[in-house]
């Protein structure tokens, strides 16, 4: 309840106050799990994706903002859990796993941190790490654009990553991520250029 509580309030505030533009929303499996690999440029952009994604949609999220009993309080109402940064935090991807498993959709920001350029950085290993350790649906999204009154924000979801090939050979933590960054920086050109061939959701 507290979910959609949350989800629909920033829905009608992205509504009135922004104007973002979302295409391919048809790529996300409907049922079955799915990891969301999204590049990450506001503290606004998981309220966003949870707003436009039609599934509950759980996040990863510093543990730092755990530490504020009521905002913490909503964290978990909402579907996110703690992860420490700088670790390797073995509780948070169990957690993961665990969610994957129960074939619901993890969302990840793979660069760890919000890119102050805009730009694509460098992504860690967590997103290959549960990407080769589960079976779920890989689906790359980019955000462009600034948060602010009326202004514009891109959000483009890209079909699934072929992860098959990877997950047969046993690749690396670290190969994944990069084929997964990858897939991220192409759909990071639509949305910044405006060209998605994606029919909108």
């Amino acid at each position: 309840m507290m979910y959609n509580i949350v989800k629909y309030s920033a829905y009608f505030l992205a509504v009135i106050f922004m104007r973002v533009r979302v295409t391919g929303r048809e790529n996300v499996p409907k049922e079955g799990p799915v990891l969301i690999c999204s590049n990450h440029i506001s503290n606004f952009d998981p309220p966003l994706l949870a707003t436009h994604i039609r599934r509950k949609v759980h996040f990863m999220a510093k543990s730092e903002l755990f530490n504020k009993k009521i905002l913490g309080f909503i964290m978990y109402f909402v579907g996110a859990f703690p992860v420490r940064r700088g670790v390797v935090d073995r509780k948070s991807l169990k957690q993961g796993i665990q969610f994957l498993n129960e074939g619901q959709v993890l969302c990840l920001f793979p660069e760890g941190t919000r890119s102050k350029s805009g730009e694509i950085g460098k992504g860690l290993t967590g997103a290959g790490f549960f990407a080769l350790r589960s079976d779920a649906a890989v689906v790359p999204v980019a955000i462009s654009g600034r948060y602010g009154l009326f202004r514009r924000v891109n959000v483009v979801i890209g079909r699934p990553v072929p992860m098959q090939d990877l997950r047969t050979n046993k690749a690396k933590a670290e190969e994944a991520t990069e084929v997964i960054m990858e897939e991220i920086k192409a759909v990071h050109h639509q949305a910044k250029t405006g060209t998605s061939q994606l029919q909108s959701g």
